[in-house]
């Protein structure tokens, strides 16, 4: 039988959320802040957020081994420029990253426990946090099991969580509500809520792998449920934005939404990531006045 308190959670907060309504004010805050935000300080803030991540079947040693090899080389040719807040891989390349990558700011990040669905055992998405960590993360990536919340079984989906963020001991912790497969505005408040309250540090959009991935509106809702979440608990939660962003004009829509609900408090990488591979080089691109490749 369910637990009540997840419910009881839920009730502290204002979930009901009107999808028409969200939109319009993405569209206004995107409309008043974008112009002022679209500055070479944005795009460099910007690109020390991303989260460089290669997540793809032909990922091999070799690859990954040269793929933190860009990232080592940046800090010498671009010493004017922030790096990238972490590398993101499957868990087996964990140790990979943490044993070639020579920027002690960079962090390796790992998505697991059954991503990208999060369709299998429980004990084996445990393991797989272990796992990870044993192996050099200092991040660790989890999904939400989305069948599980849209059906309701809260208690099911919520100790999950909890038990991944047990394994993960004082990794960084970062829950992803999949919320192009929620779509609704409610349903991914409730969903950021509950992540919360299981132990995220911080709230992702998306896994990439789905048609539909991070939009302006979901970030604006999970933006809104972090800021109520402090007011009730006083605990700063991180948002990151993934799948999808690609553009310069990405990166600003984003660092605009979470300036204008959250604050410049948020505006930090230990608060604020961007999931992303090729936005590293369209940004340092858009920095720099010329076509640049540098990442892989």
């Amino acid at each position: 039988m369910e637990s009540n308190k997840y419910l009881d959670t839920l009730k502290k907060y204002d979930t009901e959320l009107n999808d028409t309504v969200v939109k319009d004010e993405v569209e206004k805050i995107i409309s008043d802040g974008f112009a002022q935000n679209n500055t070479k300080e944005v795009l460099n803030f910007s690109l020390g957020c991303i989260d460089l991540t290669s997540l793809n079947p032909t990922d091999s040693d070799e690859r990954i081994r040269e793929f933190v090899n860009r990232v080592n080389l940046f800090d010498e040719k671009y010493p004017q420029l922030n790096n990238v807040a972490s590398i993101c891989v499957y868990p087996n390349f964990a140790e990979t990253v943490s044993t070639f990558l020579e920027i002690d700011e960079v962090d390796t990040t790992v998505v697991a426990a059954g991503f990208p669905s999060s369709q299998t055992f429980d004990e084996i998405k445990v393991a797989e946090c272990s796992l990870a960590v044993a192996n050099g993360a200092d991040e660790v990536d989890i999904v939400i099991n989305v069948g599980q919340m849209l059906t309701g079984d809260y208690e099911s989906m919520c100790d999950t969580i909890e038990e991944c963020k047990e394994a993960c001991k004082d990794k960084i912790f970062k829950v992803i509500l999949e919320t192009g497969a929620l779509k609704e505005a409610s349903l991914i408040a409730k969903a950021s809520v509950l992540a919360m309250y299981s132990g995220a540090d911080f709230i992702k959009t998306s896994t990439g792998k789905i048609d539909v991935a991070a939009t302006p509106e979901a970030a604006y809702v999970m933006c809104k449920m972090i800021k109520a979440y402090y007011e009730q608990t006083g605990t700063r939660v991180g948002f990151k934005v993934a799948g999808g962003v690609r553009t310069p004009e990405d990166a600003v829509k984003y660092y605009t939404i979470v300036k204008t609900v959250l604050g410049d408090e948020w505006l930090t990488k230990d608060l604020y990531r961007i999931g992303a591979s090729s936005a590293a080089n369209n940004l340092l691109s858009a920095i720099e006045g010329e076509t640049i490749k540098h990442f892989l």
